[in-house]
């Protein structure tokens, strides 16, 4: 059997420190960083998603990131095709790929080698569905897709996502078969990856939230306001319309809430936002939980990561 490629991810919530880890580690093990972060794509929409500035990312090449007009959409599909070639390219080159992010579908679908039929793909459906989504809400979508595809329905309806679910609902209508099906069928191929799987948390929930808030003032005071004006009088696809960052100030931008408000907005999305990231992790077993509270300094932190990366790499 072929040696699985070895590489390294680096997951957990919102401002929990995933860039500073991710580049630590690539200065160790000779690594690039591949983003695994939706909004991070988009070209031109740099403080609401936190991208690391060239200060932060000390010289390491960051993949996959500020590469796309916000006016086009992205899919998971996208990524994954995207992702591996950045992965080929890198170990190509006799480096580590270092999966650095917080959006869970992209990474899991990446590292479980799932599979995509995107040429069995409908823009007129989807448009269709878009234009129901904008008229009846969600909740008729998700009623729509509970008589499709139940399962799906049940993973889908407290996340509600629009995006998904019609894409779940389109892809049924396309094929006639129910993409839960379809992602079985699709890891029937074993994966060629042995990731060392890392995450940030912390043990105590307020103190991640406290970091949250304090980030979102920090990019308030970095430009936060221009920037989500500037994108709020262009056009956005599909996908970076649902920014978090911008989203929130936009009924500002309208007269329709002061600026208090609509920051305070801000903060609270972005909390409930790591709380579902957080969620979607902690189901993956096999990443070794790291925690910034429980220890004294990032050094020490670092050192728990490298503990575990070593054993990993020489496992794996």
């Amino acid at each position: 059997m072929k040696d699985k490629i070895k590489l390294i991810t680096v997951v957990g919530p919102t401002a929990s420190g995933k860039t500073k880890l991710g580049v630590e580690l690539c200065k160790r093990y000779g690594g690039e960083v591949i983003s695994a972060d939706s909004m991070q794509i988009y070209k031109g929409m740099q403080i609401a998603t936190a991208k690391p500035s060239e200060e932060e990312k000390q010289g390491i090449p960051h993949h996959l990131m500020d590469f796309l007009p916000p006016d086009q959409t992205y899919s998971v599909s996208s990524f994954v095709s995207d992702a591996k070639k950045c992965i080929e390219d890198i170990t190509s080159r006799g480096n580590l790929p270092v999966i650095v992010g917080g959006t869970g579908l992209y990474i899991d679908s990446l590292l479980n080698n799932i599979s995509f039929y995107d040429k069995q793909r409908s823009t007129e459906i989807s448009d269709s569905l878009r234009e129901l989504y904008n008229s009846e809400g969600i909740d008729k979508l998700l009623e729509i897709l509970k008589e499709i595809d139940s399962e799906s329905y049940e993973r889908l309806k407290t996340e509600r996502n629009p995006k998904r679910i019609i894409r779940a609902i389109e892809f049924y209508k396309t094929t006639g078969v129910t993409i839960t099906e379809q992602n079985k069928n699709s890891r029937l191929e074993e994966s060629p990856y042995a990731p060392v799987k890392l995450g940030i948390n912390f043990e105590n929930r307020q103190t991640l939230y406290d970091r949250i808030n304090k980030r979102v003032d920090l990019m308030l005071k970095n430009g936060l306001l221009e920037e989500a004006e500037r994108v709020y009088n262009s056009d956005l696809s599909f996908t970076s319309v649902k920014a978090i960052g911008y989203k929130e100030l936009f009924p500002y931008f309208k007269g329709e809430l002061s600026l208090d408000e609509c920051v305070e907005k801000l903060k609270m999305e972005t909390r409930r936002y790591a709380k579902r990231q957080i969620t979607w992790f902690k189901r993956d077993k096999a990443i070794n939980w790291l925690y910034p509270d429980k220890v004294n300094s990032f050094e020490e932190l670092f050192s728990q990561a490298v503990q575990i990366t070593d054993k990993g790499l020489i496992n794996g």
